[in-house]
């Protein structure tokens, strides 16, 4: 399976450093696959002469919307494309998640999604004939050298401190980015215990007016390649926006990435974001890399 993504990555211009979807080894893909509910029937293999050529994978997830969300995922050696093996895949995905919504009593609710870069051509050609539409896009966006952040950054309004997020203070954490995605849709329900399940504090920071904390950023290094960092998320309450609180907190958690270890940083944010991220994360250095679009069906 790992072979399959060295092998699309250079006609699907595969990013191989990407956060959000790059070149996974043989032990990460294992981790993802042992991850999945019933691998033996929400994944399957396409074989050719005794060779993995391909594979494809089902998940699912609740949104903030309440729409039951049924993503399917597929890799196709380029060598074994245009041959109706993709869109046998695709018919397999399909049907296997009509029958989980069965088994789930979500059908009222549920969509059936696929992800697809923009520089792969061929999966988005078949998802489109095949009826799928854009919902929203992602842009990935990399720091190259963390060497050379600003060494200040904006002067913070009186009375606002920022320092370490310690576990007491992870419940006003996951408030606060629960809180800004608050009206929005097209994205996962996130609960205190999943928070709490995938918390690695080393590198996040907060800032507080007084006891009220009012901005968050969440960075992490990446656990099979130390030397990447990622800003998972940042987020400012909305009446203290504007104020050099986010570039403030950024830079501190990027300077702890970098006290870490990491020599790089990547995060991915939507297209559609209404907050102007693009300009703060530019702004410290950041540029864009790679785009990548999620899709939608209808289950009927």
């Amino acid at each position: 399976m790992a072979a399959v993504r060295l092998g699309c990555a250079e006609r699907d211009q595969v990013d191989a450093h990407s956060v959000v979807e790059g070149l996974p080894t043989a032990a990460e893909i294992t981790e993802a696959s042992a991850k999945l509910e019933d691998p033996s029937k929400n994944q399957i293999l396409v074989v050719h002469d005794g060779d993995v050529a391909g594979y494809a994978t089902i998940r699912w997830w609740q949104e903030r919307d309440d729409t039951w969300l049924y993503l399917h995922r597929g890799y196709l050696l380029p060598e074994h494309r245009g041959q109706g093996i993709g869109s046998a895949m695709l018919s397999w995905a399909e049907e296997r998640i009509r029958q989980l919504v069965r088994q789930h009593g979500t059908a009222r609710t549920a969509m059936i999604g696929a992800n697809a870069m923009a520089s792969e051509r061929d999966a988005t050609a078949l998802l489109q004939e095949a009826g799928y539409r854009q919902v929203f896009s992602l842009v990935e966006l990399e720091l190259g050298n963390l060497r050379q952040l600003p060494e200040r950054g904006s002067e913070l309004p009186a009375g606002i401190r920022t320092g370490p997020v310690g576990t007491s203070h992870y419940r006003a954490a996951w408030r606060m980015v629960v809180d800004s995605y608050a009206g929005t849709s097209l994205t996962p329900k996130w609960t205190f215990r999943d928070f709490c399940d995938t918390a690695d504090p080393a590198c996040w920071r907060a800032a507080w007016d007084g006891e009220d904390m009012v901005g968050v950023a969440l960075c992490s290094i990446r656990r099979h390649d130390r030397t990447v960092g990622e800003v998972e998320e940042l987020s400012v309450r909305a009446d203290r926006r504007r104020l050099g609180i986010g570039r403030a907190l950024l830079l501190e958690a990027l300077r702890g990435l970098r006290e870490e270890g990491a020599t790089t940083a990547r995060l991915h944010t939507s297209t559609a974001n209404p907050h102007r991220s693009y300009d703060l994360y530019e702004s410290v250095g950041f540029r864009r890399q790679n785009q990548y679009v999620r899709y939608r069906k209808p289950l009927a």
